[in-house]
């Protein structure tokens, strides 16, 4: 299931890519505008300007704006930077997939389809996507 912070990152994007005009966009605005906390906005950012999605600055006319244009963003990266892995099952959550009974595993096909469709789709969705 996606938490309200991974929702609420896209939501953040999504503002941002909308209003952008070259300035920071102030955090309270983007509150306002999606009707979220801004003390929970706070902590979102947060993780988002570390994760390099956005860019921060604070003071006099700071705020936050996107780092790159809205079609170079998938919801895939926003996505796993604010939750982990959206994979299923914690047999696929690393590359090696190092379970003891992978080989014996009768379920492993449907969680590995499962999955592959799930990173399939929200990768193939652009930011731009949702704001065209």
């Amino acid at each position: 299931m996606i938490s309200t912070k991974g929702r609420y990152a896209i939501r953040v994007m999504i503002d941002l890519a909308e209003n952008e005009n070259e300035s920071y966009i102030p955090l309270k605005d983007i509150a306002s505008r999606q009707e979220i906390s801004k003390k929970y906005l706070e902590i979102i950012v947060k993780d988002m300007v570390k994760g390099g999605l956005i860019t921060g600055a604070s003071g006099k006319g700071g705020g936050y704006k996107l780092c790159r244009k809205p079609s170079e963003y998938n919801i895939g990266e926003i996505l796993e930077l604010m939750e982990g892995t959206l994979s299923p099952v914690a047999c696929l959550t690393t590359d090696t997939n190092d379970c003891p009974r992978q080989k014996a595993c009768q379920t492993l096909p449907l969680w590995t389809e499962y999955d592959n469709m799930v990173h399939d789709f929200f990768y193939s969705k652009k930011l731009s996507d949702l704001i065209e």
